[in-house]
């Protein structure tokens, strides 16, 4: 039967208010999954500012508490949600390229009620299993952290398959997530090169193993010889300088949705043979290897998350989010889990 709760409404103008809401049966291969985790994500300006009719939030983690008929997830088990809710038959769904797919259903949280509330109702498929002693609130960091950075440091391999250094434009959640996924999928001396116009930020990637620069240090940038450069920023300025920063046969891989990007296609691209492509989200069968990595260097990738707040507190979580001096922001519906 509906399962009644309280939500955060974000109205628009910054303002979160609490309402009442009844959360569906799930149907046919669905679960319904109480969320004990979400972390916040820059994606979520939008909504903060511009108002939402659905419940927010991407990034979930949580426990099955229903399931619906046709599905083999036993209740109890705890896991993270897949934002697309891909419809697994399509060309690209049939090859594993579940990020592409032709027939999505939705995006949790951004089309259909996300992890900021109590409950999320999703497709089974949606859910991906982890063990019982991960941690929920880590978990989290198998999506946009893990999930999305790795999926562009794979996409970079695919157009230079001999990497040996990179360059990351912007050090929030995204660019600090390719800065340690590319630590532990190449090695601690791998060296990665970071831009941000943060100091915070700068000095907490450091702490992290970048090398980095200020944002304006357009001749320091250049001179590092990345191999590849990858931005997260989105914003034109800061990708004309990764693609110039990336050496011969390098090229730029655009993560971060925003401004456009201008080219002198014969002096950027044809003469020193670089290449510029996207990279959206990532692909559903590519957690398995990424929770093997968090279960092997989670000291390590857990530092990403600086804090941890109630739901209760969720503006505040924004707040302090958007204020620029942390690295990712969690907000807790259950503690223990």
């Amino acid at each position: 039967m509906p399962v009644p709760a309280v939500v955060p409404r974000f109205r628009g103008d910054a303002l979160i208010e609490w309402a009442d809401h009844d959360y569906r049966d799930p149907g046919t291969g669905e679960l319904r999954i109480r969320i004990a985790a979400n972390a916040l994500c820059g994606t979520d300006r939008h909504q903060y500012h511009a108002g939402s009719p659905i419940v927010p939030g991407h990034e979930a983690a949580g426990i099955v508490v229903d399931a619906g008929s046709d599905t083999t997830t036993p209740v109890g088990t705890r896991g993270v949600i897949y934002l697309m809710d891909y419809c697994g038959e399509c060309r690209s769904c049939r090859i594993g390229a579940t990020n592409q797919c032709f027939a999505k259903r939705g995006d949790v949280g951004l089309s259909t009620d996300g992890g900021y509330g109590p409950y999320v109702v999703v497709h089974e498929t949606n859910f991906f299993a982890v063990d019982d002693n991960l941690d929920l609130a880590t978990a989290t960091m198998l999506l946009d952290v893990m999930g999305t950075s790795s999926h562009a440091l794979g996409r970079a391999q695919l157009l230079r398959p001999d990497i040996e250094s990179i360059f990351v434009a912007g050090a929030g959640p995204i660019g600090l997530g390719v800065l340690v996924m590319a630590k532990v999928r190449f090695g601690d001396d791998f060296p990665v090169y970071l831009s941000d116009v943060s100091t915070w930020r700068r000095k907490f990637a450091e702490d992290l193993g970048a090398v980095t620069f200020d944002a304006g240090d357009r001749a320091g940038i250049l001179g590092t010889g990345a191999d590849m450069s990858f931005d997260t920023a989105g914003k034109e300025a800061a990708r004309s300088l990764a693609l110039a920063a990336s050496s011969r046969r390098g090229g730029l891989i655009c993560i971060g949705h925003g401004e456009g990007l201008g080219l002198d296609v014969s002096a950027d691209l044809i003469a020193p043979e670089r290449a510029v492509a996207g990279s959206e989200y990532f692909r559903f069968d590519e957690l398995p290897e990424n929770l093997e990595l968090l279960k092997r260097h989670q000291d390590y990738l857990s530092r990403v998350i600086t804090h941890w707040l109630p739901v209760s507190e969720l503006d505040s979580a924004f707040r302090l989010f958007f204020a620029g001096q942390t690295g990712k922001v969690v907000v807790i519906q259950e503690t223990g889990v």
